[in-house]
């Protein structure tokens, strides 16, 4: 995939990962908007408000982007949130509802907004971006990793909708990386710049694989193929003695 001279919409990128690579993006040449709720503290680039659990909010932002930018050819879309559940509490539920909402359907909905505008374009791409957690649970996070798998199916039913259009479809699948305190819940967290310094090897490669999964999440991805799968998650697992009663 060339990044040099691209307009790239990155809806989640007010910090952490995204922001990392709207600025790997603009520094290759691309011209890059952030999306997100929070789009104060994004210095630099030029931002959109975006709340992918509100359908009116996306297609307001995909027509002020496109009012904008006509040319926009990639689109990233990668809002999460991250929550802690106990399976054994019904009361979970609302954390399940609200990780669904934001990582899977807002990751459903910015696709719609945009995949009219990049087929009429007839080029460009969209990439989604899942998890390590979505092939090998960390069942702290049970609905977390639930919808990132989602993502993952979506993202390669997606890949075979738009086969022939001319846009690209690529899943980015982070492991654990030292943004917004991950470094202190897990200290052997991926530093961001080792991380995006490989994210951008692999998606500059030719032809762009479809998905990017950096040596420290191949572990997690290809866990139930290589055999490690029962005794990674009974590791993960041991997680839950840290919930109260248990």
């Amino acid at each position: 995939m060339d990044i040099t001279d691209r307009t790239v919409l990155i809806v989640g990128g007010t910090s952490g990962i995204g922001l990392g690579l709207a600025r790997r993006f603009a520094d290759a040449g691309s011209t890059v908007v952030v999306g997100g709720r929070d789009t104060d503290r994004v210095e630099g680039l030029e931002t959109v408000t975006v709340d992918v659990s509100d359908p009116e909010s996306v297609t307001r932002a995909r027509d002020e982007v496109l009012a904008a930018h006509p040319d926009l050819d990639l689109v990233v879309t990668m809002s999460g949130v991250m929550l802690l559940e106990d399976l054994r509490d019904p009361a979970h539920i609302a954390q399940t509802e609200t990780t669904i909402a934001v990582n899977l359907l807002g990751t459903i909905r910015v696709v719609d907004a945009f995949t009219p505008h990049l087929i009429a374009l007839g080029h460009g791409d969209v990439m989604t971006v899942t998890s390590g957690i979505a092939f090998l649970p960390f069942p702290l996070m049970a609905s977390y990793g639930a919808s990132k798998a989602g993502v993952h199916a979506y993202t390669e039913a997606l890949r075979a909708h738009l086969a022939g259009t001319g846009v690209g479809v690529t899943e980015l699948v982070p492991p654990a990386v030292a943004t917004a305190g991950q470094e202190q819940v897990n200290p052997n967290a991926l530093p961001l710049d080792a991380f995006l310094d490989e994210v951008v090897g692999l998606l500059t490669q030719t032809p762009t694989p479809d998905e990017i999964v950096v040596e420290r999440a191949r572990a997690l991805r290809w866990a139930e193929r290589d055999g490690t799968y029962a005794d990674l998650l009974a590791q993960r697992s041991q997680a839950l003695a840290s919930l109260p009663g248990r």
